[in-house]
């Protein structure tokens, strides 16, 4: 569906609608994190094509609920047959209680790879740093960045390419070149900075189950016009 949306969040702002989320109406993160999954594998099995089950899909993930997010996809692809290989790019004992949750889901399926190589995929999935990241990528994260950038391959990157200041729109060195971007929730403002094109590719804005109650009571202003507009072109994935 077609769309367009007049709602643009800096980090901070992305970071108390999360916060109010879960405070004021008790949308958990586990519930986030499954939907933004599942969206990530619908929209990665598009971008696949036919015949996904001969398909090769390999996700990067961090030790964040971003990292969380690629885990649960790689749960949904496990599914439908697509052959899928996680590496986590960070200590198993720095994850998070969610993302760990997550964790031990695809190590216990056995997707879980501890090469330090791209190998042959159809598809890389970039879900290293979430709307947080802030300043040039560290190692081995930045090492990565580089593989994929380099492999040839297309990347879906989820909620923002990993590097990329999601209030600025200012590329980090190195950052992730995405042919595609699924955001979450609302896009986040630096996804249209002059600076963001050449990394971001085609957008999409997924539902992950946060009520528009959530954003009305944080931006008061959007009660005087509809939540979509004609601000801002971007594609829209339902439920």
């Amino acid at each position: 569906m077609n769309k367009w949306l007049s709602l643009t969040l800096t980090a901070e702002q992305m970071a108390a609608v999360d916060a109010h989320a879960l405070n004021a109406y008790g949308i958990q993160l586990m519930q986030m994190m499954e939907n933004a999954g599942r969206q990530l594998a619908s929209l990665a099995t598009d971008m696949l094509g036919s015949s996904i089950a001969e398909k090769r899909v390999f996700i990067l993930c961090g030790q964040g609920n971003n990292g969380g997010g690629g885990m649960t996809a790689a749960r949904h692809f496990h599914n439908l047959g697509v052959e899928v290989q996680v590496r986590l790019v960070a200590d198993p004992e720095a994850l998070k209680v969610v993302p760990r949750l997550q964790w031990e889901t695809v190590s216990t399926l056995g997707l879980v790879t501890e090469s330090q190589e791209l190998p042959p995929v159809s598809l890389i999935i970039d879900a290293l740093l979430g709307y947080n990241g802030k300043g040039d990528p560290r190692p081995p994260i930045s090492a990565w960045i580089e593989r994929a950038n380099r492999s040839g391959i297309p990347i879906l990157s989820l909620d923002i390419p990993s590097g990329l200041d999601a209030s600025t729109g200012l590329p980090g060195s190195p950052c992730i070149k995405a042919t595609t971007t699924l955001t979450l929730a609302a896009p986040k403002t630096g996804l249209f900075a002059d600076s963001a094109k050449g990394y971001v590719g085609e957008l999409f804005l997924a539902d992950i189950g946060i009520p528009p109650q959530v954003y009305w009571s944080l931006f008061p202003n959007l009660k005087e016009f509809p939540f979509f507009s004609s601000q801002v072109p971007i594609k829209i994935l339902d439920g």
